[in-house]
């Protein structure tokens, strides 16, 4: 045996950790997150319940833009007003007498669709740091159109009657139903999008990230890729708003500000761009530390800000592929 073989040998045992670790972080997320309600009996049920059902509903949001930021390279600044169409949605079904959560959710996903076509069909259209400027332009737009109805709050917001019924029962009325309503939420459209990047449409996006020429010569249409990949987006972001609305029983424009855009980007790169369970990761670890630090001080943003910089700076491409990359 020369000794040129030899580094090919050593490599492929060291494959089989690596693989094995990157399957094994959503699915230790996931039991973490399905077993979490029984952990919580032991603590403020309550308060844990609706801090862990808040993590998975932004961890839905990140997901969203991480397949926008991870698989199509588009860095969305304007992804908290799809949030705002599901929870606004909601609330303005519901002063309406429509309570029902599938009558909800078909409309906040129908409004987030429209939305998305029109705008993404104008914002597809720039690149870099106009594509960021634009829709953040788009997501602000909504902001102040959301502040100006004053039959739903206005600025103030407006607090739900009640939780959406599901079939007809009020089942979500129950912080622990409502919790698992999210959980498999969150695990239907993860494994949903897990599919989608896996498949041709996926190879073509990312083909489309690294070289659009290349792809366009070769008869697949980056444009109209990017265009459907930023539909689906949206609709997955107004489905967190729905959840979110349930949450909170309570929607306000602060729910699409850039202030939330900005946090679901600091999720994605925290948790590590193109994972999708990285965006979920990252928004867990994002939440908790945010509680933590207010429970120490009122002044938590002055700490918080920095500690997530050097988060980003020193823990290069984000917490799951530090994970992956350590030796066990």
């Amino acid at each position: 045996m020369t000794d040129a073989a030899r580094p090919v040998e050593q490599s492929v045992p060291a494959a089989a950790p690596a693989s094995l670790r990157r399957i094994m972080v959503p699915i230790v997320v996931f039991a973490g997150l399905a077993i979490a309600p029984w952990i919580a009996q032991f603590g403020t049920e309550s308060f844990i319940l609706s801090l862990l059902t808040r993590v998975m509903v932004l961890g839905l949001a990140a997901l969203s833009l991480d397949l926008l930021i991870g698989y199509a390279g588009l860095v969305s600044f304007g992804q908290a007003a799809f949030i705002g169409i599901g929870a606004y949605a909601v609330g303005i079904l519901a002063s309406h007498g429509i309570n029902g959560i599938a009558l909800q959710t078909a409309a906040a996903l129908a409004a987030s669709a429209i939305f998305a076509a029109i705008t993404g069909a104008i914002s597809l259209r720039t690149r870099g740091v106009y594509f960021i400027m634009i829709t953040l332009a788009f997501g602000q737009m909504l902001f102040f159109l959301a502040t100006s109805l004053a039959a739903y709050g206005g600025d103030d917001g407006m607090t739900l009657p009640s939780r959406s019924l599901f079939l007809g029962y009020d089942l979500l009325d129950s912080d622990r139903a409502l919790y698992y309503v999210a959980f498999v939420t969150l695990g239907l459209v993860y494994l949903a999008c897990r599919m989608l990047v896996a498949s041709r449409f996926g190879r073509v996006l990312r083909g489309a990230r690294q070289n659009p020429v290349r792809m366009q010569a070769i008869g697949f249409s980056p444009y109209r890729y990017q265009l459907v990949l930023y539909i689906i987006a949206g609709m997955i972001a107004a489905l967190a708003g729905v959840l979110l609305a349930n949450t909170s029983e309570f929607v306000s424009p602060a729910t699409m500000s850039w202030q939330r855009s900005g946090d679901l980007i600091f999720m994605v790169v925290l948790g590590g761009m193109g994972s999708l369970h990285g965006a979920i990761l990252g928004a867990i670890v994002f939440l908790l530390a945010e509680e933590v630090l207010a429970g120490f001080t009122e002044h938590w943003h002055i700490i918080f800000g920095p500690l997530l910089i050097l988060c980003v700076l020193y823990i290069r491409g984000g917490i799951t592929p530090l994970i992956e990359r350590t030796r066990p």
